[in-house]
């Protein structure tokens, strides 16, 4: 048997699982960046463009969940427990599938997304992706402790602030929307992004398990 294979024996493949999480991780933060684009382009058709990005986006962290679950299901090694393996797996797919939904609605509703509340859901937004990236990367050696927790209590920090920005966005447009199905459009649209900040902070808990655990 030639070196190189006797040395693949040994290598630890639960490495993979660290690759994976963290492109999974990168593609969250572009997916943010981009939904902040789509907020900010007055163009119906140009927006298209931006959410069919997402849509694209969107398909690949499918892709690296579905290869994490195939690697969980081939490898009895696994760099912490295989739960929360798929429970961060989940939540991070999670996080994607809710940013896409948001952007979608926005053009399905032909809603303006020149909106104070969904403008500041999109910073939220985008923010959160860049926390869950930073606490992912930080998983590989637990090493530096300090980042990831700054960047769970940033995470859980931003679910809170996402609350208040869905509650004051809410009051708002009651206070001023006269017209009954933007009032049901935008309200939806709020719901959403809501739920991606609460996907961030579901993400988050999964990471502080697991170093709960293992650090």
């Amino acid at each position: 048997m030639a070196f190189n294979s006797i040395l693949k024996i040994f290598l630890p493949k639960d490495r993979v699982f660290y690759q994976l999480f963290e492109s999974v991780a990168d593609e969250l933060v572009k997916m943010g960046t981009k939904l902040k684009d789509v907020v900010t382009e007055p163009d119906f058709d140009k927006r298209g463009k931006l959410i069919k990005d997402l849509e694209d986006m969107e398909h690949v962290n499918d892709e690296y969940t579905h290869k994490i679950f195939t690697e969980l299901g081939k490898n009895f090694i696994t760099p912490f427990d295989r739960e929360d393996i798929h429970y961060l797996a989940s939540a991070l797919d999670d996080i994607a599938d809710y940013i896409y939904a948001t952007a979608k609605k926005i053009n399905f509703y032909r809603v303006n997304p020149d909106d104070i509340g969904i403008q500041k859901f999109a910073d939220l937004i985008a923010l959160g992706t860049q926390h869950v990236q930073k606490a992912v990367t930080e998983l590989r050696n637990m090493k530096n402790m300090r980042q990831i927790t700054d960047s769970l209590v940033a995470i859980n920090s931003i679910e809170n602030q996402g609350d208040d920005i869905f509650d004051m966005s809410i009051e708002r447009l009651f206070a001023t929307e006269p017209d009954a199905k933007e009032v049901i459009k935008k309200r939806e649209i709020y719901q959403v992004m809501e739920i991606v900040t609460d996907k961030c902070e579901d993400a988050a808990n999964v990471i502080e398990s697991i170093i709960v655990k293992y650090a």
